[in-house]
């Protein structure tokens, strides 16, 4: 695991982990990748994992998709890790951001639930999240931070996953997060920040 920028924290059992790195390099047990609907691959975080995992994992996407049909936003699918570290690879379609005012928090949310959902059906005790929807669907990170990590918080209250891993593409994306991860364990009973996650 990529240790830059690390930010560590606890919520009963479970660890939240924030840093700065490639989640095509992650051990965890299941990454989660922000797909399109078509499954087929594109720009950014889907992109870089399709690549990286190699063609039995776009095989996969295509034959789900032409199962199914195209993935609706806020909804998650499950695939091998193939080529990757990673046993699983999760896929979810995050909100094209409009003006916030057309259901994105709430689709934004069902991603990161959905996800962790299929991320226990799978028995994984470790997942990978990058910021979802933050780059070319235009998602104000801060705004985006704030519903994920409350979504995840809750969710791990009660959870078979016992590590989060948030990471996050750049400096600015793990500012936003930091900032919005402080303010939550301000607020919410039981989450806490371990002042040194290197030596914890």
């Amino acid at each position: 695991m990529n240790d830059a920028g690390r930010q560590q924290y606890r919520i009963g059992g479970s660890l939240l982990d924030l840093i700065i790195g490639d989640i095509t390099n992650e051990t965890t047990d299941a990454i989660v990748n922000a797909a399109n609907s078509s499954l087929l691959g594109g720009g950014g975080v889907d992109g870089a994992i399709q690549r990286a995992a190699g063609p039995l994992l776009l095989a996969e996407c295509k034959r789900i998709r032409a199962q199914h049909g195209p993935l609706p936003p806020g909804r998650a699918v499950a695939t091998s890790g193939a080529s990757l570290k990673a046993k699983h690879v999760i896929h979810t379609v995050g909100p094209v951001w409009q003006d916030g005012s057309n259901g994105e928090a709430a689709t934004l949310a069902s991603c990161y639930r959905e996800s962790m959902k299929l991320a226990e059906q799978l028995s994984c005790l470790s997942v990978s999240f990058p910021s979802i929807s933050t780059g070319a669907f235009g998602y104000p990170v801060y705004d985006a931070a704030r519903t994920a990590l409350a979504t995840i918080v809750e969710h791990l209250r009660t959870s078979s996953v016992k590590t989060v891993r948030f990471v996050l593409f750049d400096i600015r994306t793990h500012r936003a997060y930091s900032t919005e991860a402080r303010k939550l364990a301000a607020r919410v009973p039981g989450f806490q920040f371990e002042d040194d996650a290197a030596g914890s």
